[in-house]
């Protein structure tokens, strides 16, 4: 059978307007059209606050981005954010878009930038309501190449475009200045490369936190038996979550929450010989640079979002979910119900035992 290959796109945009895993997650596009492609420009439309990140690890060679406060804010404000996107993106003249967010704004920037090949979803993860228009003109599977994890779903418009699969996982290696500056903080605290736990005890909302209290109850178990060191990370508006855990511990914990960039968080997850946190960004990039992962999922199906391309153990309470949160919890939508919080501390403990005694010879040798 004659296999026709895909025409060569010069300018590429992927719209990928959900958060760093996502994010993470697609740059196995990205590496995949830059091997097909190797002459294109590829672009994406991302969060303003990623733009450092994708930039400076090649996952894109440009970035257009939004800010999600404008988006979220009143209808004017909306409205001028989403002309200002707009109206950079038409700038380019793009042969190709990729609607990775498959979103009802997303669709709408897809159909104002009109390239000629527009890739989008069938079907779409939600149903398009009575007067929405699908701008696509070529449709990917809703996961491609015969994945169930949403890497698959990111890697569905390969299938779409004609593309051969080449790289399945996301491997993003930090840069060589933030690797130096991460040996010297971890000097600073006196942590051996490979000689600490990574802990990431928050994610986009309280629901999908396992307690404070239960993730210090781990942390000093764990640091006890191992003698790792323990070091947490995260984001300036989870310093609350990390103060709980701080005043909770008899380990001590060296508390990097909030004074990290992207990049140095990546550098840092490098050298850690183990990560432990709640299903959250944070857990994905630790995967893309190889750490071995103990994940925390509530109603999230970690077969679909779970780290991927690392040995990792993903741990969830038994469903269906006997509630602990009916005042907080909106099922169905699991990125926002309480079902973590069911986890105990034994299995975490368990789970850490188990995944670095696995991973003992093979950190070894990569040491």
């Amino acid at each position: 059978m004659l296999q026709i290959s895909p025409p060569p796109f010069r300018l590429i945009l992927i719209i990928q307007t959900k958060f760093i895993g996502d994010v993470v997650l697609a740059s196995t596009l990205a590496r995949n059209l830059q091997l097909e492609f190797p002459d294109a420009r590829i672009v994406f439309l991302c969060e303003a606050h990623f733009k450092s990140f994708v930039v400076a690890h090649g996952i894109a060679s440009e970035v257009v981005t939004f800010r999600r406060s404008r988006m979220r804010g009143t209808p004017l404000e909306r409205g001028k954010e989403l002309y200002a996107v707009v109206r950079a993106l038409r700038d380019f003249r793009f042969d190709l878009t990729i609607d990775l967010t498959d979103s009802k704004t997303s669709r709408i920037v897809s159909g104002l930038v009109n390239a000629k090949t527009r890739v989008g979803y069938n079907p779409p993860e939600r149903p398009l309501k009575l007067l929405e228009r699908q701008p696509a003109n070529l449709f990917a599977k809703p996961f491609g190449f015969g994945g169930q994890h949403f890497v698959y779903r990111y890697l569905s418009p390969l299938e779409a475009l004609g593309v051969d699969l080449r790289v399945t996982m996301p491997s993003i290696e930090p840069l060589p200045f933030e690797t130096d500056k991460a040996l010297a903080l971890l000097g600073e605290h006196h942590l051996d490369p490979n000689g600490f736990m990574a802990v990431h005890a928050g994610a986009s909302f309280k629901g999908r936190q396992w307690q404070p209290e239960r993730f210090a109850e781990a942390i000093d178990q764990i640091a006890t038996d191992t003698g790792l060191g323990v070091v947490l990370v995260g984001g300036p508006d989870e310093r609350e979550t990390a103060g709980r855990i701080l005043a909770r511990t008899a380990t001590p914990v060296v508390d990097l929450v909030g004074t990290l960039s992207l990049e140095s968080l990546l550098a840092v997850l490098k050298q850690a010989r183990l990560f432990l946190g709640n299903e959250s960004g944070p857990m994905h990039m630790a995967a893309a640079v190889g750490t071995p992962v103990v994940g925390l999922f509530g109603l999230t199906d970690p077969s679909r979002w779970g780290p991927v391309g690392v040995p990792s153990i993903a741990l969830r309470p038994p469903m269906p979910c006997d509630c602990v949160a009916k005042g907080l919890c909106r099922w169905p939508d699991p990125s926002r119900v309480c079902c973590v919080w069911r986890l105990e501390v034994k299995p975490v403990v368990e789970a850490a035992r188990e995944l670095l005694s696995r991973t003992e010879v093979k950190r070894e040798r990569a040491g």
